[in-house]
């Protein structure tokens, strides 16, 4: 069991610091809303970890990847997500006044003070609309569970590893952001930030809903 453990860790670490949809959605939200508010989006995309580990263990990622169908809809649902927050962020880059550290980018960059729940909610949607994460967990998950191991504990275990792995890694993102906020907050500077990150969410969310048929 220890063996696969630490194999499971070393795949998690590279799948967690490859650039991505959570990665973009939390440097964004540093951006725009500051430390705290970044780190409730890491642990909602953390829960969202959570919740594919779940689906997998009872066989609901399995439907997924046999459903075109049902796949398709889900890749749609987050592409759109991801344009969507794209496009807030470009509409906040349009905005000439300065930078708003409370503001919820999700709401514009500015229209509304972002809450803990709000932040964490952006996280969960982001990662539980990819469809790709519970491909890839109900493919990979299973080469890492022990002949014998109780299926739904060793799954959540495993789950366990890599949302802490995403949470000290996207943590370390936000915590980078914050202590450089002085530069973040200048107007020009955050515009072209938001300009950049909002281009990146578009690009994301264009890729995965061109997805070609698997």
């Amino acid at each position: 069991m220890l063996t696969s453990l630490l194999g499971f860790t070393v795949v998690a670490a590279l799948l967690t610091v490859s650039p991505g949809p959570d990665f973009a959605v939390v440097l964004r939200t540093a951006l725009g809303s500051g430390r705290r508010a970044a780190l409730c989006s890491a642990l909602g995309i953390a829960a969202g970890c959570f919740v594919w580990g779940l689906a997998g263990a009872v066989g609901l990622t399995a439907m997924l990847s046999a459903s075109q169908l049902a796949y398709d809809l889900l890749r749609v649902a987050g592409a759109l997500y991801l344009m969507w927050l794209g496009a807030q962020a470009l509409r906040a880059a349009r905005k000439a006044g300065p930078a708003q550290p409370d503001a919820d980018p999700a709401d514009g960059g500015g229209a509304a003070p972002r809450t803990p729940l709000r932040a964490f909610r952006t996280g969960l949607l982001t990662n539980v609309l990819n469809p790709k994460v519970g491909v890839v967990y109900m493919s990979l998950l299973p080469q890492f569970i022990p002949h014998g191991a109780p299926v739904v504990a060793t799954t959540l275990l495993l789950v366990a590893v890599h949302a802490a792995l995403g949470v000290l890694w996207l943590g370390t993102i936000a915590m980078a952001v914050h202590r450089a906020r002085a530069v973040f907050r200048r107007p020009r500077v955050r515009r072209r930030l938001d300009r950049a990150t909002g281009g990146v969410l578009l690009a994301l969310g264009a890729a995965v809903g061109f997805e070609t048929a698997r």
